[in-house]
């Protein structure tokens, strides 16, 4: 690991985790599993707490609903043990993209390369 990104870690909570959540990860935390993204899972031996460990920036979307109701006692089973039932029906788990280069922008947006083709409007002109 480079001196900037052990310092960016240290000081900053959206790269990572601080060195106070290694610190208590390190003397508390049992590892329960791991996303497909890289995200980490832990728990306490009496599992009074449980918190996840970003791969990356910090941004609460990127959990999948598996991890996001074991986290939040909606089931007790992490999905590594118990796995979520899937329907045919439902897409995969997509973080949050707003803001990014990859959000969503209906036609007619100002983010949309080409201006709408519009034959239902019609400019007002003064006379």
């Amino acid at each position: 690991m480079s001196i900037k990104t052990t310092l960016l870690r240290a000081c900053t909570w959206w790269n990572g985790q601080t060195l106070n959540t290694r610190i208590w990860t390190a003397r508390h935390g049992v590892k329960v599993g791991e996303d497909d993204v890289g995200n980490v899972f832990y728990k306490t031996t009496d599992d009074s707490k449980r918190w996840v460990i970003y791969n990356g920036e910090v941004e609460a979307s990127r959990i999948s609903p598996e991890w996001h109701g074991w986290l939040h006692r909606t089931w007790d089973e992490p999905p590594t043990e118990k796995p979520l039932a899937r329907k045919a029906w439902e897409k995969p788990h997509q973080e949050n993209l707003t803001g990014t280069a990859m959000a969503y922008a209906p036609t007619g947006s100002l983010r949309q390369t080409q201006p709408a083709d519009r034959s239902d409007y019609e400019a007002w002109c003064p006379e």
